[in-house]
């Protein structure tokens, strides 16, 4: 039994190094909730109660709902829409720019896929050992050369990927409990245009940011009657550090700009999650999830070079001013077992962004959103199973204003250059996976006489 549960823990593996992120991140902030494909198809209601082995990402706890040795990996596309459209403010879109004015643009955001992958091994009746594969944070925006919010937006890149080995004990059949370790590699990149006329090629980069970052996660499931499960979990702050090199182009130069190495510590929220899995009977169960995210930790990036002094640029900190507020997601949900190898289910959420109006900027236009999500297991034989789900994401239209008027922070690192405008966002969500469980009880057989 152990070595087709190694097997598949490599192939997981395997599949987890295969992640890109996209602009529209499809969480509060740059998160990327995909983590489960089972959940997804709720709008993720429950899933810190169980329900799927993904669910071991908000809640270590539930793999003790798991008998013998299980493996689920899992594939999600994302499809985002951002087109920003500059209005009446916008330094650049005036006429007397040196090159005259410049637009807006159509879509910033591409295409992208997120692996996720789960492994978990009962070693007896109380015990089980898992390992989870994901990338739980990610951004990447990509804009044209000209356009009216160049020196808030040009390129950016950050991708995460987390190893998570995990303990979970069965107290006894009502309460059991689950811990982690995270281990998290982060890789990320920034671009912005600087001078006020909107000089092509005159840009600052933060390039090859590259670091290590640990944490923790644990969770407890409870099981007050036989038909209701509550879980809380909680994934807890990471404090990524980030080594890379500081570039600007020659006309960004000068004897207050100071290029070369620099480093920084990125403050990642903790998140604790409670959910509730209720079943009527054979068929109907109804989940409900409340999220919280600690995004007020982040504050602000600050940039350092090699002697401990703040990295600048003309004058300028390397300070990058996100400043989000804490986030909230709630949503509800349910599903129906339509037959022995077939369930459906179906769930909204409502999700209250990080990212508010004061601090808000090209490359993370965040705000609240309405989920709207469906989706199906399929049992194609004992032991083997599909899940699949599709989710559609309305987001409230974001404005930006980075005005000295305004008073958002962005604004010092501009060079003096105004942007004002809306966005236009939308995002769908596709996703599937793969699930396979060994050491299931055997089915009874009737007994022969004669």
């Amino acid at each position: 039994m152990a070595r087709p549960g190694l097997g598949l823990l490599r192939a997981g593996g395997a599949l987890g190094l295969l992640v890109v992120a996209t602009s529209q991140a499809s969480a509060g902030g740059f998160a990327l909730r995909e983590q489960s494909t089972y959940g997804q198809g709720t709008s993720f209601a429950g899933v810190a109660a169980g329900g799927a082995l993904s669910s071991m990402f908000w809640n270590p706890a539930t793999m003790t709902q798991f008998a013998g040795v299980v493996s689920e990996s899992g594939f999600t596309g994302i499809f985002a829409r951002a087109n920003n459209t500059p209005t009446a403010g916008s330094t650049l879109l005036s006429p007397g720019g040196l090159l005259g004015p410049l637009p807006g643009t159509s879509n910033t955001a591409e295409a992208a896929l997120v692996a996720n992958s789960y492994f978990s091994l009962q070693l007896n009746p109380n015990i089980w050992l898992g390992f989870a594969f994901n990338a739980p944070f990610g951004l990447s925006t990509n804009f044209p050369e000209l356009w009216a919010g160049r020196n808030y937006g040009a390129s950016s890149s950050l991708k995460t990927y987390n190893g998570t080995p995990t303990i979970a004990w069965r107290i006894n059949d009502w309460i059991s409990v689950g811990a982690g370790v995270q281990i998290q590699y982060a890789t990320s990149g920034l671009k912005f245009g600087f001078l006020p006329f909107g000089l092509p090629g005159q840009d600052v980069y933060l390039n090859s940011l590259t670091g290590w970052g640990y944490g923790a996660t644990a969770g407890v499931t409870l099981t007050p009657g036989p038909r209701t499960t509550i879980g809380i979990g909680w994934r807890s702050a990471i404090n990524q550090k980030l080594d890379g090199t500081l570039t600007v182009a020659p006309l960004v130069g000068g004897p207050t700009t100071t290029p070369g190495p620099i480093n920084a510590t990125v403050y990642l929220p903790d998140t604790v999650s409670l959910g509730i899995r209720h079943r009527f009977d054979d068929r109907w169960t109804v989940m409900a999830t409340g999220e919280w995210t600690n995004w007020s930790r982040i504050g602000n990036v600050t940039f350092t070079g090699p002697s401990g002094s703040v990295a600048t640029i003309v004058n300028v900190p390397v300070s990058l001013p996100l400043q989000y507020r804490d986030g909230w997601f709630f949503s509800g949900g349910a599903e129906y077992q339509w037959s022995d190898r077939l369930a459906l289910r179906a769930g909204v959420g409502y999700e209250i962004s990080p990212v508010t109006d004061q601090v808000r900027m090209p490359d993370v236009p965040d705000n609240n959103r309405f989920w709207l999500s469906v989706g199906a297991s399929w049992q194609v034989f004992r032991g083997v199973s599909f899940d699949l789900a599709y989710s559609h994401i309305w987001v409230q239209n974001p404005s930006i204003n980075i005005t000295a008027a305004s008073g958002n922070p962005w604004f010092a690192l501009g060079s003096g250059v105004s942007y004002v405008g809306n966005v236009d966002a939308h995002i769908d969500i596709l996703s599937a996976s793969l699930v396979w469980r060994f050491g299931l009880p055997a089915p009874k057989t009737a007994l022969i006489t004669k």
